[in-house]
């Protein structure tokens, strides 16, 4: 599985300057700098590209990233050409400056406008940037969608305190997810409810 970006956008960092830190490596300062400037590129035709060369011709199964609205709609002008098949596993963005913020009335009319466009025929996780992770993805726990969690996106367990690993986050948001009524799936549970071909299908 894979993930594919669906537009192209700002992906501005910038904003991380204003935090005071010490920086570990000689290029993270000037990265952010640059953000101001950076264009996350994602056009028509790297989307089509990347679905003929992964998707066709190897059976790569697809994390559809969707940092916007429009996203959704380009999402579905592939499917409408028959260029992916689903389910098709989306994953709503939230908290880059660029893209969709971190607010609940997002992810309502995310999955509202999801509905709309795919029916019964996707599903669904949340990205939170920074300390919106957990709130957002027990939200779309709690609307029926799935969850996501790790040190990508973000580095804290709690409020003010950094965690340790992923499998903290993971040990975390399983207790919420299970309060909640839902069931986590084991990973052969996830293989077949994706989509996807297997390990032993895969060159490693």
């Amino acid at each position: 599985m894979a993930s594919l970006n669906m537009g192209t956008m700002k992906f501005a960092l910038y904003p991380m300057l204003g935090r005071g830190r010490d920086w570990l490596h000689s290029w993270e300062q000037p990265f952010l700098q640059n953000s101001d400037d950076l264009v996350f590129k994602n056009t028509p035709r790297d989307i089509a590209r990347i679905l003929s060369t992964l998707g066709r011709d190897h059976g790569t199964r697809f994390e559809f990233e969707c940092y916007d609205l429009s996203h959704l709609y380009m999402l579905r002008h592939f499917a409408d050409r028959g260029h992916v098949t689903p389910p098709y596993f989306i994953q709503f963005v939230f908290g880059v400056l660029g893209g969709m913020g971190p607010d609940p009335e997002n992810l309502t009319h995310m999955v509202r406008m999801a509905d709309k466009l795919f029916g019964a025929d996707y599903l669904f996780s949340v990205l939170a940037a920074g300390r919106f992770q957990m709130p957002l993805i027990t939200m779309a726990a709690a609307m029926g969608g799935h969850v996501r969690v790790g040190l990508e996106d973000s580095l804290t367990i709690a409020r003010g305190q950094l965690a340790q690993s992923n499998a903290e986050q993971v040990v975390k948001i399983r207790s919420i997810v299970e309060s909640l009524g839902r069931t986590v799936l084991t990973p052969d549970q996830v293989r077949a409810t994706l989509g996807l071909k297997g390990a032993s299908q895969v060159a490693i």
